[in-house]
C-alpha cells in the first residue's frame, strides 16, 4: 500500500508548530527562524513538495517571467538572456522563454497566454510592430516591457537601442578612413530595426554628398547566408565592386567575410566590413570586426530592473493594467563603435 503523501498538517505535527506557522513558511510570510527551520527541516524529512499551482492561484502570483524574442539562437537574445535571468532570479522569479520566429501572429499569442496568468510578467522583443500586437500591448493585464520601439502612444514600458545614431558612428568611421563606395547589406525593410537603418544609411551618404547607389544596397534575412549572398552579388557591380561593407548585423557581416575570403579580398585593404551589435562572435571572427555596440547585455538587464519595479508596485490582485502611456518609462541604449582589424588591420 502507497505511504500516503505528506500534507500541511503532518508537517505541523512533525516540526510542533501550528498548522499556520507552516502555511506561512511556505507563502514566504514573516515568521521566527527557528520555527522557519523547525518547518523545512520536518518538509525535508517527510519529502513535502508543495502544491505550486493551487498555492498560485491562492496569491495570484506564478513566479515566472515569460522573455519572447525572435530567435533565442541569436547571439544579441542570449547577451540579453545573460543579463536578465539573474536580475529576475534576485527577484524570486523565474523565466521561461520563447522562440517566436519573429511572426507577430506568435506574439499576440504569447500575449494572450499571459493574459490567462502563465506568468506574471512579460519582455518581448518584438521586431515588427503590427497594429495588432500593439493592441495587444495596450491591452495586457499584465506588467510588460519591450526591448524594442514601439510608438509612443503604445502605453507600454520600452528599452530601446539608437541604431540611427549607430549606422552615423559605422559610416562616418568608413567615410573618414577614405572610403567612399559603401556596399549595404541589410536585414528586412518590414522591420522596425531594418527600417531606421536603412533611412540612417541614406541619411549620412546624403550628408557627405553621395549618392546611394541601389545596385550597392542588398537586402535579405538578418542571417549569415544574407551576408554571403549580398556580398557576393555587391562584388560583381558593374563599376566595380565596393571598397567598403557596412552589415546589418554581425551574422551578416560573418557571411560577407566568407564570401571576401573564398574570392580572394583582403579584409580591410580591399574591403573594409563593419557588422552591428558587437556580439561574441565579432571578437573571434577572421579578421575581428569592426562592429557597433548597441548595448544588448544593458537593454536585457535594463528591461529586467523597469519589470521588477512595475511588479513591486503592483497590487496582490490582477486587475491592474499596463500604466498609462504619460507615465510609461522608455530608456535609450546609446550605441558606440568597437574598431577591429575588419576596417583597422589592427584591433584597437
Amino acid at each position: 500500500m502507497a505511504k500516503p503523501s505528506p500534507t500541511i498538517t503532518t508537517i505541523a505535527e512533525a516540526a510542533g508548530v501550528s498548522i499556520a506557522s507552516v502555511s506561512r513558511v511556505f507563502n514566504g510570510l514573516a515568521v521566527r527562524d527557528a520555527t522557519r527551520r523547525k518547518v523545512l527541516s520536518a518538509a525535508e524529512r517527510l519529502g513535502y513538495v508543495p502544491n505550486s499551482v493551487a498555492r498560485s492561484l491562492k496569491s495570484n502570483r506564478t513566479d515566472q517571467i515569460a522573455f519572447a524574442v525572435e530567435d533565442i539562437g541569436n547571439p544579441v537574445y542570449l547577451a540579453m538572456l545573460r543579463e536578465i535571468q539573474p536580475v529576475l532570479r534576485a527577484g524570486g522569479y523565474r523565466l521561461v522563454v520563447h522562440s517566436t520566429g519573429g511572426d507577430p501572429a506568435e506574439e499576440i499569442e504569447v500575449l494572450r497566454g499571459l493574459g490567462r496568468r502563465y506568468a506574471d510578467g512579460l519582455i518581448i522583443s518584438p521586431i515588427r510592430m503590427t497594429g495588432g500586437l500593439l493592441a495587444a500591448l495596450r491591452g495586457l493585464s499584465s506588467p510588460a516591457v519591450v526591448i524594442g520601439s514601439p510608438p509612443a502612444d503604445a502605453g507600454v514600458d520600452n528599452v530601446r537601442a539608437d541604431s540611427r545614431t549607430g549606422i552615423r558612428l559605422a559610416l562616418r568611421h568608413l567615410l573618414d578612413s577614405g572610403r567612399t563606395r559603401i556596399g549595404f547589406v541589410n536585414g528586412p525593410l518590414d522591420t522596425v530595426p531594418g527600417g531606421y537603418r536603412d533611412a540612417a544609411f541614406r541619411d549620412v551618404l546624403a550628408d557627405a554628398r553621395l549618392a546611394a547607389d541601389e545596385r550597392l544596397v542588398h537586402v535579405g534575412e538578418c542571417r549569415r547566408e544574407t551576408g554571403s549572398e549580398g556580398a557576393r552579388r555587391l562584388l560583381r557591380h558593374p563599376d566595380g565592386a565596393p571598397d567598403a561593407l557596412l552589415c546589418a548585423n554581425d551574422l551578416i557581416a560573418l557571411g560577407a567575410l566568407d564570401t571576401l575570403r573564398a574570392e580572394g579580398y583582403r579584409v580591410p585593404e580591399d574591403v573594409a566590413v563593419v557588422g552591428m551589435d558587437d556580439t561574441d562572435l565579432a571578437a573571434v571572427s577572421w579578421p575581428t570586426l569592426t562592429s557597433v555596440c548597441l548595448g544588448s547585455a544593458e537593454r536585457g538587464r535594463r528591461a529586467a530592473e523597469i519589470l521588477l519595479d512595475r511588479l513591486e508596485d503592483r497590487p496582490d490582485h490582477p486587475e491592474t493594467t499596463q500604466p498609462p502611456a504619460a507615465s510609461t518609462r522608455s530608456v535609450t541604449v546609446e550605441p558606440r563603435l568597437v574598431v577591429r582589424a575588419s576596417t583597422s588591420g589592427s584591433d584597437r
